[in-house]
């Protein structure tokens, strides 16, 4: 106990010195920060506040109206043995792929919050669906960055990959969650009966008229987007402040040891800098570094699997009032990061690259979105959602219908 209690009285001492090191290089450098605040405040309206709020919006209204429940029934077949997750996850799931950072996160907690899953699966669900969108990935990244359409599908491809095995393995983190309750009910009466009795069920639950549900979920939701705000703001200011100041090179040193041993070239060090603060500021480094183009693509996957300080933050505001914990979603990133490298390494090699080429066709699309306006790029984004529910709706029903069968044979067989 009282070792416990001595890291925690130096965890405290060790943030309270790292924000009053901030605040008073922020002092130092007032003109930096304002600039760089309005930096960050452009970002969130222009960019990150219309596309997320519909999303956020949507996950609300959606909840409420018994919907998810509905694809929880539905999907329970497919998101139980392979994640071990109830079917309410594989929502999380969509949503996170299509809408990015911190919309899995977010449908994660209010799963928790509605008691449709326990603790060990919303920090599960919170780890693997909270994935960064593909939009930013093809048309930032990809175009933008590297200059290289072609590494649309590769750099896509590898994130939303490494995220699924992140998935799997994180059915070792607490335990089987999976009571034999569930494994009988997956099996148990027709699933579409049962899930549309949950849609009903969740729906006459809530209660609220449908305006009510709407402007509720409108309020909510803008909230949330205003806290996602304060941390684009904050870490803008506080990651352009430590880099004029110098700071950011003492954090580099360490890592120049590490890399060296790996050898990695020096020239990505700071691209790993930047990426542990800001998934933006990381990718973009990588593309400039002066670097194989391997080991850019290795180090711009892992930033965008670890996701940067800055979506920790709004992760944590996002499951704030829950018993989610924060240190599971750590390490998860750390995990997803070496996978994302890996899977780079195996991607790139000449076999890998003739699968590549099967995926970059779908990105492609992608890269014409991002030049379209906002309410085109929305719409193929609700379409992508809607698309890949199908999809997995359709690979559960197969697998709970084999399933039936499978107990159907085995019943009769037990009769004879």
């Amino acid at each position: 106990m009282k070792s416990r209690a001595s890291l925690t009285q130096r965890n405290a001492y060790l943030v309270a010195g790292c924000a009053l090191l901030i605040t008073i290089v922020i002092l130092i450098y007032p003109s930096v920060a304002f600039e760089a605040s309005i930096e960050g405040l452009r970002v969130w309206w222009e960019i990150v506040f219309p596309a997320l709020l519909p999303f956020f919006v949507a996950a609300e209204v959606l909840m409420a109206l018994g919907v998810v429940h509905f694809l929880g029934v539905l999907l329970e077949p497919l998101m139980r043995p392979v994640f071990d997750v109830p079917g309410v996850g594989a929502f999380a799931l969509a949503m996170g792929i299509t809408g990015g950072y911190p919309i899995g996160a977010k449908i994660a907690a209010d799963l928790r919050r509605k008691d449709l899953c326990n603790q060990i699966e919303a920090e599960r669900l919170a780890s693997f669906t909270n994935t960064a969108d593909p939009l930013f990935m093809s048309g930032a990244v990809a175009v933008g960055m590297f200059h290289a359409p072609g590494l649309a599908g590769v750099i896509c491809g590898v994130h939303y990959i490494s995220a699924l095995i992140l998935g799997v393995v994180l059915r070792l983190h607490g335990g089987s969650q999976r009571p034999q309750i569930l494994e009988r009910s997956a099996t148990k009466g027709n699933i579409f009966k049962r899930a549309f009795h949950e849609l009903y069920k969740a729906r006459h639950a809530d209660g609220r008229p449908i305006g009510q549900v709407f402007g509720d979920s409108v309020r909510n939701s803008v909230e949330s987007m205003l806290l996602v705000g304060g941390f684009i703001m904050m870490f803008s200011v506080i990651i352009k402040v430590l880099s004029v100041s110098g700071v950011l090179r003492l954090i580099e040193w360490p890592l120049t040891l590490i890399t060296r041993l790996l050898g990695i070239e020096d020239t990505l060090i700071s691209p790993m800098t930047g990426g542990l603060f800001e998934i933006t500021l990381g990718t973009e480094l990588a593309s400039k570094a002066q670097a194989p183009l391997l080991e850019k693509l290795m180090v711009a996957n892992a930033v965008i699997a670890w996701s940067g300080l800055s979506v920790f933050g709004q992760v944590s505001a996002m499951v704030s009032g829950t018993d989610i914990r924060m240190t599971p979603y750590f390490v998860s990133r750390l995990i997803h990061a070496v996978i994302a490298a890996l899977i780079t390494v195996v991607v790139m090699s000449p076999y890998g690259q003739g699968l590549a080429k099967l995926v970059t066709p779908v990105f492609s699309l992608r890269l014409a979105e991002a030049r379209a306006t906002f309410p085109i790029r929305l719409l193929a984004s609700f379409a992508d959602l809607l698309t890949i529910i199908v999809i997995m709706v359709g690979i559960s029903i197969v697998i709970w219908f084999f399933r039936r069968i499978q107990l159907i044979f085995v019943r009769v067989k037990g009769v004879r």
